[in-house]
């Protein structure tokens, strides 16, 4: 994996979100609204790498690292990426929400994001998964 560059999609969340179990997800996580979907084309993602390292348990750490601009004009309180990882057939091995903006994100700032995940199946492809925005909230 290393420090290369990987492509990634970002997605607005249309629909409902499926675990590898295919429940629905948790009812905490509220659907995307209207108004959020319409501004996901205002996020933009750059720098997107991705690596593994151990912990001080001796588990392996995958860490999703980049950066996140906001392009719009509304500052944004907080969002989610559901992160989806797929196994070598592309079928779903884990989607997991994340808060990828955790503290006001302002017209035309740009800042650093880390994505730590220590629970991935063996099963996964070891590729960068699919990055999907799955909530904003406007300050």
């Amino acid at each position: 994996m290393g420090n290369r560059l990987a492509s990634f999609f970002l997605f607005a969340l249309l629909g409902a979100c499926k675990t590898p179990t295919g429940s629905a997800p948790s009812p905490k996580a509220p659907p995307i609204t209207a108004e959020a979907k319409a501004y996901v084309r205002n996020f933009r993602l750059s720098g997107i790498s991705m690596k593994a390292t151990g912990n001080l348990a001796g588990a392996v750490v995958t860490e999703i690292e980049g950066r996140i601009t906001n392009a719009g004009d509304r500052t944004v309180e907080y969002a989610e990426v559901a992160c989806v990882f797929y196994d070598g057939m592309n079928q779903l091995v884990l989607r997991e929400r994340v808060a990828i903006v955790k503290k006001p994100l302002k017209p035309g700032e740009t800042r650093a994001f880390r994505l730590p995940f220590d629970d991935i199946p063996q099963s996964w492809n070891n590729q960068l998964p699919q990055l999907v925005i799955a909530q904003i909230r406007f300050s």
